[in-house]
């Protein structure tokens, strides 16, 4: 059985990286875009690797 804390670890992680993202790209510029973007990117990333990695199978 997972803990909460191994089960809401990537969620939080995933949710403060956008909010970080999401306030550089408001407040910052010149390089600070860059930043944003690489921040946002990540969770589509990890959703899209976790939308089309192959199923595992159960046996």
């Amino acid at each position: 059985m997972k803990t909460n804390r191994a089960i809401w670890a990537m969620p939080v992680v995933l949710g403060l990286l956008t909010v970080a993202g999401l306030l550089v790209a408001l407040v910052g510029d010149g390089v600070w875009d860059l930043v944003s973007v690489a921040a946002l990117a990540v969770p589509v990333l990890v959703g899209c690797w976790h939308a089309f990695k192959p199923a595992r199978s159960p046996h």
